[in-house]
């Protein structure tokens, strides 16, 4: 074990830590989900996970009692168990209406916690990381938005010889990125769409920085699974995917590319937050169709999965 200078004591916060994870990573991992995101993908698919602050959502069962409103003033939610569609919420996120609920359909999303607790929750599935070759993946939201405390995790993890994995949009400082770098094993690096004006669309942000930092970490470290959400009529038009995929050859540290393709999961927890979401009537992709697109990526010489 490496003697590591004591880092200064950080806390964090998480939103979930999901066990059995086979798609964050190789083998069995344990992943540790961060709240705060810079982006707002229109297909984001953890939307629970954009605001940095825990914030309470609203579940099925709502019976409009009215009751969250006599607790707390500020509470101005309706969402009748009966109602298809979404309503607005207008919550402080103070939690006073959490107990007074008679349904329990209102509950916290997001906790803070110090870095021992987090590793006593990654510790206690260290037999799965020795028995498939798996480990603890850091996703979000956004890794980048608590780089301090998520660095501060990697190298208890290193400590503990377990393996580590990074899920990055690449948009952050580039210094709080290559800190990262130094103590994890493998990046799973989200690009989603090459044009800048149709990434600020759909995304809420530019592309630059997150191309620039992309082929910056490229240069230090090397094992990068790129990682393409294919967005049917958004990201999986042919010539976004022919930049992405030229990019990627260039880059002989992106040992492979992974296609995800879209699924409407997201739906449900849009509502719960209270937000309209954006891709209502968009089709998940067949598996046919997400076939002839690993196969494009194929025929460039790059290893691509679909999914991963």
């Amino acid at each position: 074990m490496t003697f590591r200078p004591e880092q200064p004591a950080q806390k964090g916060v998480i939103f979930n830590i999901q066990r059995y994870s086979v798609h964050d990573g190789p083998g069995i991992r344990t992943t540790v989900f961060l709240k705060g995101c810079p982006l707002r993908c229109w297909w984001c698919h953890n939307p629970e996970g954009l605001e940095t602050q825990p914030q309470v959502v609203i579940y099925d069962g709502c019976i409009d009692c009215g009751r969250c409103r006599l607790i707390c003033p500020a509470c101005k939610s309706t969402l009748a168990a009966e109602a298809d569609e979404t309503k607005t919420i207008t919550c402080c996120h103070c939690g006073a209406c959490i107990p007074v609920c008679p349904t329990g359909s209102r509950r916290v999303i997001g906790r803070e916690m110090t870095e021992t607790e987090v590793m006593t929750e990654i510790l206690k599935d260290r037999i799965f990381y020795n028995d498939s070759g798996g480990g603890v993946s850091f996703s979000g939201g956004e890794p980048l938005s608590q780089a301090p405390f998520v660095r501060n995790l990697l190298s208890r993890c290193r400590d503990q010889d377990i393996h580590t994995a990074v899920d990055t949009s690449g948009f952050g400082r580039q210094e709080d990125l290559l800190s990262l770098a130094e103590l994890t094993e493998l990046f799973l690096f989200d690009l989603k769409l090459m044009d800048d004006q149709t990434h600020i669309r759909y995304t809420g942000v530019s592309n630059r920085l997150i191309l620039e930092n992309l082929t910056t970490l490229a240069k230090v470290h090397r094992n990068l699974w790129l990682r393409i959400p294919i967005i049917p009529a958004i990201t999986d038009d042919p010539a976004n995917l022919d930049a992405i995929a030229d990019l990627a050859a260039t880059l002989p540290a992106i040992r492979q590319v992974c296609l995800l393709p879209y699924h409407k999961t997201a739906a449900a927890k849009f509502k719960r937050l209270g937000k309209p979401y954006p891709l209502e009537n968009t089709e998940q992709p067949n598996p046919e169709y997400m076939e002839s697109l690993r196969q494009r990526f194929a025929a460039r010489g790059l290893v691509a999965t679909i999914g991963g």
